[in-house]
């Protein structure tokens, strides 16, 4: 990637700094024709020229201005929420304006313009939208948002600390600042269990990173993505998935669906965060608080909970009548194949909802109710909570409470699908003889291990107004051991390839009885898919859980991105998309003392029911593919997200086993915790460009 290219790349350091500030660690300056300086610095260009002078200028090109009056609307020092539709609707003209720039010098004059004058958290969302879809940038890799925005991941008392450091300590004395583990409740609160899930760090930014790829208002070609509405159902079922299995190790229960919205709310939630935007403090929300009504007419939104109610009803009517009704009034059928990618565009919902006015917007909205229920009309000029920002919703248990209503709505759909018959879940002439895990170390088989790590972030390029140098926070997270799968297949006809599927799940309720697979069938996780060549009679399939195709490598959440950074090319793209995935780390959950019981699930099936045709050679992305897709190809896997566990077992298949077919096999496996904590290792520090 050229340094053209590069160069655009130093707008996201310290974003709430004029552009005409040193950006980067070569203290580049962005040398703007004077108009593109807002009217408070016109009148001292000058000074600002002899007093930000750098060597390195980066010339900026003069064009003609495009019409921004829509995202100029937000005021600059305001709380900006994707989940507001006035919100979205600026941010869209923006993608819409950066999408629309003819070169990559226009794009980057777009970007420089608006840089000082739009709302910077709106700004940098719309950047990261353009970079990560425009053919002349996709080889680019986007900062970390934890680098960017560190306040959305910290505590607030860190930032003084953090300014402290870079005025007073010389960068080679600095030492990491610590972040508690326990910094936003106590264990009194039987909740603060699973904070080490909700508020992990690569968890967040993968929540993130995703609504990048797959924004839900922006230029029809970006939004319009293969099975797009379907792969919002998957990525968030499995985050629930993934949730109430650390809650069952935890001794929780598991969550529970918020579907009567004229009930307090019992959870509570006070996330110690400020926003450095808006120079204000994250809202609180108290245990009991009651949803109601939002009519804030600052945010141009006004919406009751009837209208969530109304919604509800007209979705869960058209999933048993098997029809929806689109803009002009005719029926289209929920079918086996594309049905639940139609009710994931309604439910979300996006641009590609078949009939917003019928259906409306109820999982957008809902967030909105939710993260402004302590001020929703406005009165004590409070802005929302967490809970109205895709970056930090995740750390709230709402989330889940929420998520697994829309879930269940999701879930009621699938219900009414044919089940699978034996012969769509068998491949014939293969049959899984062994499988086996096995740790690293001196672990015994099918035992898996946890424990704690901690790793440094680099906050420098987001504290602004202060010296340069790299100051770091540390965190503490969930870590395993790594693992290899060794699985035995016999093969009794010719050459054939198929798909290998790995899930795994709880063995045991809440009450320690076994499961029933219909409920069993919602707390699957994917660990891996990918295809394997078999040769006739005996094959030994090994694959490392380094290689899944879920995660992202630890390094890409934890930036330590230089040491296996790829040169220039395809190889470049592809390691840049897969910014989009589950943390490597979070792959496994937690599992307990004496080792949590799980049953391992795995499958081989039928290439020729699982090959898509992919056509072109665009850039490609090998990681990560399940949640996030490949960069403009086609869903990689031809059955639905989450086959073979998508629909209802079949008559007389109560239990897993019962489901069980000659291609799959399942083997109990126990997720061992230790409580000690790695340290990370020497020159492991995340480095920036």
């Amino acid at each position: 990637m050229s340094q053209k290219a590069a160069n655009i790349l130093k707008l996201f350091d310290r974003p709430t700094e004029p552009s005409f500030m040193p950006k980067g660690d070569d203290n580049s300056v962005f040398e703007a024709p004077s108009k593109y300086l807002n009217d408070r610095f016109k009148p001292i260009k000058s000074d600002l020229d002899n007093r930000f002078g750098s060597t390195n200028k980066i010339q900026v090109k003069d064009i003609n201005l495009p019409d921004l009056s829509l995202p100029e609307m937000l005021p600059r020092r305001a709380n900006f929420s994707l989940f507001i539709p006035s919100h979205r609707k600026m941010a869209a003209r923006m993608i819409e304006v950066f999408m629309g720039m003819r070169s990559l010098d226009d794009f980057t004059a777009a970007a420089v313009y608006c840089h000082d004058r739009m709302n910077p958290y709106m700004f940098i969302y719309a950047l990261s939208v353009a970079i990560l879809h425009r053919p002349d940038t996709q080889g680019l890799r986007l900062p970390s948002l934890c680098e960017v925005f560190p306040d959305k991941y910290m505590d607030r008392a860190l930032f003084s600390q953090a300014r402290e450091e870079s005025n007073l300590v010389p960068v080679e004395s600095r030492v990491p600042l610590e972040i508690p583990r326990d910094y936003t409740a106590s264990d009194l609160d039987i909740e603060h269990r699973v904070a080490y899930f909700r508020e992990d760090l690569g968890i967040n930014l993968h929540h993130w990173h995703w609504h990048l790829v797959y924004p839900f208002d922006a230029p029809r070609e970006i939004v319009n993505k293969d099975r797009r509405g379907e792969l919002f159902f998957y990525m968030h079922q499995q985050i629930m998935a993934r949730y109430n299995m650390e809650r069952l190790c935890n001794n929780l229960a598991r969550t529970k669906r918020l579907v009567n919205w004229r009930d307090p709310l019992e959870e509570g939630y006070f996330p110690k965060l400020d926003s450095l935007v808006a120079s204000r403090v994250w809202p609180p929300r108290f245990a009991n608080t009651k949803l109601s009504d939002v009519y804030r007419e600052i945010d141009q939104i006004k919406f009751d909970l009837q209208d969530l109610e109304r919604w509800r009803d007209r979705i869960y009517a058209a999933i048993h009548s098997g029809t929806v009704v689109n803009d002009d009034g005719q029926f289209v059928e929920l079918s086996e194949s594309r049905g639940i990618d139609i009710l994931g565009n309604i439910l979300e919902a996006s641009i590609l909802s078949i009939n917003m006015n019928l259906y409306g917007d109820i999982h957008n909205l809902g967030h909105v109710a939710i993260a402004l229920c302590h001020d929703p009309e406005g009165k004590n000029l409070e802005t929302f909570s967490i809970m109205g920002d895709p970056a930090t919703a995740m750390r709230d248990p709402i989330f889940y409470r929420w998520h697994a209503f829309v879930d269940d709505i999701f879930q009621e759909h699938k219900n009414t699908l044919p089940r699978y018959t034996q012969q769509q879940l068998e491949y014939s002439g293969v049959k899984i003889t062994s499988v086996e895990v096995q740790s690293d170390g001196q672990v015994p088989k099918n035992r898996l291990q946890t424990f704690w790590q901690r790793s440094d972030v680099d906050l420098s390029r987001g504290v602004d107004f202060t010296p340069r140098g790299n100051v770091f926070a540390r965190f503490t997270h969930l870590q395993h051991t790594p693992f290899t799968y060794k699985i035995q297949v016999e093969n009794n006809g010719g050459p054939k390839m198929g798909t290998c599927r790995i899930f795994m799940a709880p063995k045991f309720d809440e009450r320690g009885l076994p499961m029933l697979l219909r409920d069993q069938k919602v707390l699957f996780v994917e660990l891996d898919k990918f295809t394997v060549n078999l040769k006739s009679n005996k094959n030994t399939i090994t694959r490392k859980s380094t290689e899944s195709s879920v995660t992202i490598p630890f390094e890409r959440t934890f930036r330590n991105l230089e040491a296996g950074r790829p040169a220039e090319g395809g190889d470049l793209e592809e390691f840049n998309y897969c910014g989009c995935g589950w943390p490597q780390h979070m792959l496994i959950c937690k599992g307990n003392a004496e080792g949590y019981p799980c049953e391992l699930f795995v499958m081989i099936s039928n290439i020729n029911d699982d090959r898509v045709e992919q056509s072109g050679n665009q850039g490609q992305c090998s990681d990560a593919a399940s949640y996030c897709g490949i960069r403009n190809q086609l869903y990689p896997d031809r059955r639905s997200m989450g086959y073979p566990f998508d629909r209802l077992p079949r008559q007389r298949a109560d239990t897993l086993r019962q489901f069980l077919t000659p291609n799959m096999m399942v083997v109990d496996v126990a997720v061992q915790h230790t409580n000690r904590t790695v340290e990370p290792q020497a020159g492991a520090k995340a480095r920036r460009n």
